[in-house]
């Protein structure tokens, strides 16, 4: 049996290894992207308060942005409580983004994925829950249009940002497969698949047929030979890091496969669209809300937010969405959407992370948990880690697989030249 579970083991790492070896090392590095990005780029995300000048009006700030392109259409504001913070505006683009069509052409939100409030103003990462790019006029992943960041204290535009055209867009692609287009996603998800039966049979490949080998099989040997040293880099640090490879694994099978996405809300009998948005009542005399007005409400609504992201409503119909994120949010992606009506600022309801159904929070679960940012930058460390350590383990394995080749010839070679 355990023949099988080695040849199994064997020639489905021959298979998928290139492709899970480059999959670890981009997830690794897209693993500190928010941090690496405000690292490299101050400038962008940060500015020096002055002592007594207050914010400008958003109004301004719009402004500004429509001075740069007065055809441009605004998608959406962010607005940080960190005074030390820029104001994030994005344009509208195309499906999936900011006043333009839901990702999936559902109401709002795609399955399980994440509104277009939370899209307005995010400036980096890839933001579609579902994983889907769309070559979009914007020139942001999913369709999103540019991202401009603004100081909210002079009006300056600081930059202007199209995600497509970012090193970590590229890092993405790699990791998805979309380089390939459909068949590159498509090679990634089975060997994703793949990658959930190596790990299993690397376990029981493992697992020691007695007491004594449990230690040997769980400590590394650093003084020993290349051969042990390899052999104990691919098997003590496999078995350490399986669990995590597992879960990483499991949770990118989302952004492969519909047939997964649609599994979670059948295993937990969960409606993928949620309750329905409230609709704004038209008003014939009067104007629109404001990004003022909207942003001065939902403070009131939902104070000591971390951040506002306004996204402005499609139709004459639709509510404005804000979506905010809590101080004591359980985790990335556990946020809360406020819904207002778009004539009369009127709150029309709100949807609290707690109050979606079991299938839309176990969904949301899947982002923080593939990126290791679950438990904040403790879990983000241990996935660099073991990321790192999946682009190993195809090397190890081979360098084992071709050593034992060598081992067996030599073995058949010895008979021949008793013979002789």
């Amino acid at each position: 049996m355990k023949i099988l579970f080695r040849n199994l083991h064997l020639y489905l790492s021959l298979a998928s290894g290139l492709v899970i070896a480059i999959v670890c090392f981009t997830g690794g590095v897209l693993v500190f992207e928010k941090e690496l990005d405000q690292a490299w780029h101050p400038a962008r995300f940060f500015v020096t308060p002055p002592a007594t000048q207050q914010r400008l009006p958003l109004a301004q700030l719009v402004q500004a942005v429509q001075a740069t392109d007065p055809k441009a259409k605004i998608g959406g504001v962010k607005v940080y409580a960190d005074p030390t913070r820029t104001v994030e505006i994005s344009l509208a683009g195309g499906p999936g983004s900011p006043g333009g069509k839901p990702e999936g052409g559902r109401e709002g939100k795609a399955a399980g994925g994440k509104s277009r409030a939370e899209q307005g103003g995010a400036g980096h990462g890839p933001q579609g829950e579902k994983g889907k790019t769309d070559k979009g006029k914007g020139g942001g992943e999913g369709g999103r249009g540019p991202v401009f960041y603004l100081n909210p204290y002079t009006g300056a535009v600081l930059d202007k940002l199209n995600y497509r055209d970012t090193f970590f867009f590229t890092m993405m692609a790699l990791h998805r497969g979309m380089v390939g287009g459909p068949v590159g996603k498509l090679v990634v998800g089975v060997s994703t698949l793949l990658f959930l039966f190596i790990i299993g049979t690397g376990l029981v490949l493992w697992w020691p047929a007695t007491r004594k080998a449990v230690r040997q099989r769980m400590t590394m040997k650093w003084d020993a030979s290349f051969k042990r040293l390899n052999h104990d880099l691919h098997v003590v640090l496999g078995f350490y890091s399986a669990l995590f490879l597992f879960v990483f694994a499991f949770t990118g099978l989302a952004w492969s496969f519909e047939w997964f996405n649609n599994g979670i809300f059948a295993v937990t009998n969960s409606d993928p669209k949620g309750p329905e948005a409230p609709k704004s009542t038209l008003v014939l005399s009067g104007g629109q809300l404001t990004f003022d007005q909207a942003y001065i409400v939902a403070r009131r609504q939902v104070p000591g937010a971390l951040s506002y992201a306004i996204a402005w409503p499609k139709d004459s119909t639709e509510a404005v969405r804000v979506n905010t994120t809590s101080a004591n949010a359980a985790y990335e992606g556990a946020t809360d959407e406020l819904y207002l009506d778009q004539y009369t600022g009127r709150p029309l309801g709100r949807l609290n992370f707690e109050d979606r159904n079991l299938g839309q929070r176990v969904r949301r679960t899947f982002k923080p948990m593939h990126t290791g940012a679950i438990f904040g930058t403790p879990s983000k460390i241990v996935a660099v880690v073991v990321c790192l350590l999946g682009v190993t383990f195809p090397v190890t394995g081979v360098i084992m697989w071709l050593s034992r080749l060598r081992k067996s010839k030599k073995k058949q070679l010895k008979p021949a030249a008793v013979a002789v």
